[in-house]
């Protein structure tokens, strides 16, 4: 993710940083830099690597042949989308071609504005693209060593019962929950999505399974 790079830009600016659950608070001043940094700077940056490496990438973000359309969030959130809908057709062009859609933090706003696009948070969009395209899997990228158990040892496998019940017992923090919301939206419909994470020693490796929840112990 950018959210480093962004954090980086907004200092430069003086623009206060502010998260809630584990997603960015949106003022006006944010969006813009959102909008160039991570729909721009990191967008064409990652297209660009994966052009280098031999891949042919196209960088985009949600507001592009409105992919993503969506609402604003609780008013807290200020200019934070909710996705409604996902038009996958710009992606099922690009796909088609060969190419590597590479999808900026941007949705187009449904009504009202302006502004109209809004900030949505970039393991949200992987869910719900991943949901609207039918995929067998989905794989996150992540810094940190990923969910942990009650013990501090990561969890390498979850239910969506079991990740709904270590969001709401606390045990799943900051950008972890917006990642769980994703597996969960993801595997709603499938089977498995999932993320590796990188520690001094080694990957961590975390999968979510869609399998029924365990019986209540009464």
């Amino acid at each position: 993710g950018g959210a480093n790079r962004l954090n980086e830009w907004l200092q430069r600016q003086g623009t206060p940083t502010k998260f809630v659950r584990g997603e960015r608070v949106t003022d006006a001043a944010t969006l813009e830099m959102v909008a160039a940094v991570l729909g721009g700077l990191v967008n064409k940056e990652i297209t660009a690597r994966i052009n280098a490496l031999g891949g042919r990438a196209v960088g985009i973000t949600g507001v592009d042949g409105a992919l993503l359309q969506a609402v604003p969030r609780e008013a807290e959130m200020g200019f934070v989308g909710e996705i409604e809908k996902v038009d996958t057709t710009v992606l099922t062009v690009l796909l088609a071609a060969g190419l590597v859609p590479v999808v900026g933090n941007l949705g187009q706003r449904l009504s009202g504005g302006p502004p109209h696009m809004l900030n949505i948070n970039g393991d949200i969009i992987a869910g719900e693209i991943a949901a609207a395209l039918g995929v067998k899997k989905l794989v996150f990228m992540t810094d940190v060593a990923g969910v942990r158990d009650a013990a501090g040892t990561p969890v390498s496998r979850l239910t969506p019962h079991q990740a709904n019940e270590l969001v709401s017992a606390g045990q799943a923090v900051g950008g972890m929950i917006p990642k769980l919301r994703a597996c969960l939206r993801a595997v709603a419909g499938q089977r498995r999505a999932s993320s590796t994470a990188p520690s001094p020693t080694r990957y961590y490796g975390r999968s979510m399974e869609n399998t029924p929840a365990p019986p209540s112990r009464r």
